[in-house]
């Protein structure tokens, strides 16, 4: 299992998990129950065949005896014509086929109706849930519950459950119709099948536990694929093709042996069960034989309890195959439960309040400190205060490691603060709701995400319900109405998964257009720029400047020569502030931004010397 800590531990592995599933199907309470009837319908049409059959073969091939040995006509709903008893046949047939079709059609509609509901459900649980908990879990992980978990679920709901209860009914009915058609014989069919009972339970309990460690497997491997195609160029790059291929037909040989293993049990369940279950019908329909010779029952008697005995029998039968998919999906269910009843570590304010609509914020750390859940030993933020005014623009600098991005986490609350407390216009952002909070926030993260559509639409993200005429603005203002419009269908062409088909530097641009957009009076570019030359650099700057008139923006920078006009400069290393102060007098201090400002232009000289044409391409 690739989850650990984000998900609560697994429920006992028994069908009680399968009652979780009631409030999805309570919605359609009024179709399961017209999905019910349907099926009684057609499971008494059934049991009433045999009967046609037996007044059939007693009417057209002579007479019966009852019990007294007195002869007399038997017919079903008092048909006296040859015809008549194959006209009640042919409507018995009609009748069953109709209410068959019906509930198929009602049954399966339910099943599709709730697996689409669950999928909805899991997922939005899933997309509320904290950075940590993704620490832990693999996206294909997520995938396959997604999929192969909730199909499983829609065969059981959609299906299985429904034949279940039809093979039921028929064999609680077949056994009735068993005891009042012959009770010696039915005494020995009952006394028989009742030994089959105890084998059955073990091998289904096996079933299960060999169910849920086959959707482990697969899971596995699917979260294997997910993560190599994601990185398919350095597979390629690093000529680890083959290896990888190995890795992932290891990953699907295990979950084959697992699925073998579950398949073999299930297998001797059935020949059990099948084997066993006509023995008995052969035999009890032996001695049922040596009864009619006796003239101790009709033919027709015989003919009717032969058909019911085969109506019992594949009732068993398909009950055993369905038994084997709810064992499955009994295990599926606790799968998706486990991210289902996920609890985000990230807990909503239980009193949210209101956040004013400023067009700038102002924000304050008090002795804010911080340490990873996964790397509780090291503080990544520890004892800072820091108070930013409003439309002041700050930039954070300092070594790999120091805290600057975890500051941006702890600003969006994907964390809480292990101490101290972050106030946005004066309240805490803890009893701020999380979409109010975040919706006060625009972000241009370093490595730039568009989504599987059309240019307009990727920045339209940063605002659903703007205009084409807004998003066309943010989209100036960033400068991506310049390579946009080559495009084939300009803002309208597919971008690809990823934005395969647009250069770093373009992605970033879109990204940054999208913040734009927004409008949030809080913006934090995580390194915004640094994807891009040294041209568009200078013309996305001019966009960013923009965009930072009249807000609040925090600044992650490594290149020092991108921050030297923002009004202040704060240095972290360690966790702690070690210095703040203007870009002029911080280079007059001779501190740690002096240091790493002298190392960036002494690396800037020495390329420059190096190599004049290579310079062009260094951000001065």
């Amino acid at each position: 299992m690739s989850i650990t800590t984000p998900v609560q531990p697994a429920a006992p592995k028994r069908l009680s998990s399968l009652r979780d599933l009631l409030p999805f199907l309570r919605p359609y309470r009024g179709r399961v129950l017209l999905a019910f009837l349907l099926l009684c319908l057609a499971s008494g049409t059934v049991l009433l065949l045999p009967l046609a059959f037996r007044d059939l073969i007693d009417f057209g091939f002579g007479q019966r005896a009852d019990a007294h040995g007195a002869l007399h006509h038997g017919t079903l709903l008092a048909t006296q014509s040859l015809g008549g008893h194959f006209a009640v046949l042919f409507g018995l047939a009609t009748l069953w086929a109709v209410a068959v079709a019906a509930r198929f059609y009602t049954v399966s509609w339910v099943g599709e109706r709730v697996t689409a509901d669950l999928r909805s459900a899991v997922y939005g649980r899933v997309l509320r849930q904290s950075p940590q908990f993704f620490e832990t879990l693999q996206t294909g992980e997520v995938l396959s519950r997604l999929t192969g978990d909730t199909t499983l679920i829609q065969t059981v709901v959609g299906s299985s459950i429904s034949n279940g209860l039809r093979s039921l009914f028929q064999f609680i009915g077949g056994m009735v119709m068993l005891a009042v058609t012959s009770f010696y014989l039915f005494s020995l069919n009952l006394g028989l099948m009742m030994v089959l009972t105890l084998p059955i339970i073990l091998i289904g309990r096996r079933v299960k536990k060999l169910s849920r460690e086959s959707q482990d497997k697969i899971a596995d491997a699917s979260a294997l694929a997910g993560e190599i195609l994601n990185a398919v160029t350095t597979v390629q790059a690093y000529t680890q093709e083959q290896r990888e291929t190995r890795r992932f037909a290891d990953s699907a040989e295990l979950s084959f042996v697992a699925a073998i293993r579950r398949t073999r049990v299930r297998a001797a369940m059935t020949a059990l069960i099948i084997t066993a279950v006509m023995g008995t019908i052969i035999f009890v329909l032996w001695v049922g034989a040596n009864q009619v010779q006796h003239g101790h029952m009709t033919g027709g008697q015989l003919a009717s309890f032969i058909l019911y005995a085969a109506l019992v029998a594949g009732g068993v039968g398909t009950m055993a195959e369905v038994w084997g998919d709810v064992m499955r999906a009994a295990g599926a269910t606790e799968r998706l439960l486990e991210l289902l009843n996920a609890e985000s570590n990230i807990s909503e304010a239980v009193a949210p309040q209101t956040l004013p609509q400023p067009k700038q914020a102002t924000i304050r750390l008090e002795q804010v400190s911080f340490r990873y859940p996964s790397r509780p030993e090291t503080a990544a933020l520890n004892d800072i205060t820091l108070a930013i005014a409003p439309g002041e623009s700050v930039a954070l600098v300092g070594p790999s490691g120091a805290g600057k991005t975890t500051l941006f986490q702890l600003l969006l609350r994907f964390y809480d603060v292990s101490n101290g407390c972050i106030r946005l216009n004066g309240q805490d952002i803890r009893q701020l709701s999380l979409h109010d909070l975040r919706d006060k926030i625009a972000i241009v993260p370093q490595d730039a995400v568009i989504f599987s559509a059309n240019a307009l639409e990727n920045i339209r993200y940063g605002r659903p319900e703007a205009s084409d005429d807004e998003v066309l603005a943010a989209a100036k203002a960033a400068l991506v109405d310049e390579f946009i419009t080559r495009l084939p269908q300009g803002y309208h062409t597919f971008l690809g998964e990823r934005g395969t088909r647009l250069s770093g530097g373009q992605r970033q641009r879109i990204a940054i257009a999208r913040a734009i957009l927004k409008n949030a009076p809080l913006l934090l570019l995580d390194e915004a720029t640094s994807a891009l030359d040294a041209e568009s650099e200078i013309a996305v700057q001019q966009g960013l400047n923009a965009a930072m008139q009249g807000r609040t923006t925090l600044i992650i920078a490594h290149r020092l020569a991108t921050v030297q006009k923002v009004d202040r400069i704060v240095v972290l290393e360690h966790g702690r502030v070690v210095e703040a102060g203007t870009p002029e007098d911080l280079r007059t201090q001779g501190g740690l931004y002096a240091r790493l400002a002298r190392l960036q232009f002494d690396v800037l000289l020495d390329l420059k010397g190096r190599d004049s044409v290579g310079a062009r391409f260094i951000a001065p």
